[in-house]
């Protein structure tokens, strides 16, 4: 299973070079991972997951160029590996233009009283694996 969300691409989001600079990305990125553990939850009736994760790493393919801005981003997220500290997020960004750019994130999960990591709970490990796609 993939969460669906959307990524509004900014008019300011678009640099010397006439295009969405490659920063953005990580921003849309963002805010769709915060759908994903928060906010859809929130709407959801349940409880948010994650609020202490951290990104250990991030990389992005830039495929297909955005030119213009004031418009939302079609956002797919999934779970491609899950560790004992840290899980594997894949995203994918399109509009009616094409698949824009993929996306992946290491997660860690963060003890908030030591600030290092920590092990996933049974709970957090159920969520993940309800979109962990091989």
């Amino acid at each position: 299973m993939r969460h669906l969300t959307k990524a509004h691409v900014r008019w300011d989001d678009l640099d010397g070079f006439g295009h969405v600079n490659n920063a953005s990305y990580l921003t849309y990125i963002q805010e769709a991972r915060a759908n994903f553990t928060w906010y859809s939850r929130k709407e959801a009736g349940l409880e948010p997951v994650f609020s202490d994760m951290v990104v250990g790493r991030a990389e992005v393919d830039f495929i297909v160029p955005i030119y213009e801005g004031g418009f939302d981003l079609d956002v797919a997220i999934w779970v491609a590996k899950i560790g004992n500290s840290s899980f594997d997020l894949v995203y994918e960004l399109s509009s009616p233009l094409g698949l824009h750019a993929r996306g992946r994130t290491v997660q860690v999960a963060v003890s908030m009283e030591t600030k290092k990591s920590r092990p996933l709970s049974p709970e957090e490990r159920d969520f993940l694996t309800g979109y962990l796609e091989a």
